[in-house]
């Protein structure tokens, strides 16, 4: 898999814009035979590099707004569900029944019915750039939905389980489900937009031979031909940095 940093990506970017600039600047001695390098080809290249950054960066933006509701759609699902059990502990359901509930709730809560030992384990964060790929907090929400529609089943299926408090009540709860539902669907389609935006821009920037990293390295080979190895021309274009990506 390639990687790098999304600022590492927009820096490449702009530095590509200043080596085609020096490029025009060395005028009628800059007249390459291959075409991928001329200066319209350079212009049309920058401009596709630009383009996919900037598409990333509102994908990006989409994607984290998307993921901000539904933190605020699951952020009290632990404490709701300690208020299911104990409300559901003052009906006449059956010891078993009861039972059956703490067990969803502890699924809920993230606990286990034994301890387990623990494990070391990397957790990859969300920051200001979404992750590169659904990390296993995707799984949990969409766990805790599936624990949340068990839970209320038992729950309806209780003819004693009739809560004044309207958050409480099987209906109530029915709706959060599909408000939930909802959210880890918009979140996965979302991720899916930015992941293919992501692809196309690895193509335009480090694709074999019509990427602007390969290009850049045609560049400085030409310049190199032309003017020579100790020229300050072949300098010039030399002092601008563009990394390809690291590969895992």
């Amino acid at each position: 898999m390639a990687t790098t940093s999304e600022t590492g990506h927009a820096v490449n970017v702009k530095n590509f814009f200043n080596l085609v600039n020096f490029c025009k600047g060395f005028g009628t001695q800059y007249q390459p035979s291959k075409v991928s390098i001329q200066i319209p080809a350079l212009e049309n290249t920058y401009q596709q590099a630009k383009e996919v950054i900037d598409e990333i960066i509102r994908q990006t933006t989409a994607y984290n707004i998307v993921i901000n509701e539904r933190a605020l759609l699951f952020k009290d699902n632990r404490t709701l569900s300690t208020r299911l059990i104990n409300a559901f502990e003052m009906t006449d359901a059956p010891d078993a029944t009861k039972k059956d509930v703490k067990g969803f709730n502890r699924k809920l809560q993230g606990k286990r019915a034994s301890a387990v030992k623990e494990t070391n384990s990397t957790v990859e964060g969300l920051n200001a750039e979404a992750p590169k790929t659904i990390s296993s907090s995707q799984t949990s929400f969409n766990q805790q939905v599936e624990h949340l529609k068990a839970l209320v089943t038992v729950l309806e299926s209780e003819p004693s389980y009739v809560p004044n408090e309207v958050d409480l009540k099987v209906s109530t709860l029915k709706n959060l489900i599909s408000q939930q539902d909802s959210a880890n669907e918009q979140v996965a389609i979302v991720y899916t937009a930015l992941s293919n935006a992501r692809l196309k821009r690895d193509r335009v920037l480090y694709g074999e031979e019509t990427g602007l990293y390969n290009i850049s390295l045609d560049i400085k080979k030409y310049v190199k031909a032309v003017f020579g190895a100790s020229s300050p021309e072949y300098k010039q274009v030399t002092g601008v940095s563009i990394t390809g990506v690291k590969k895992k």
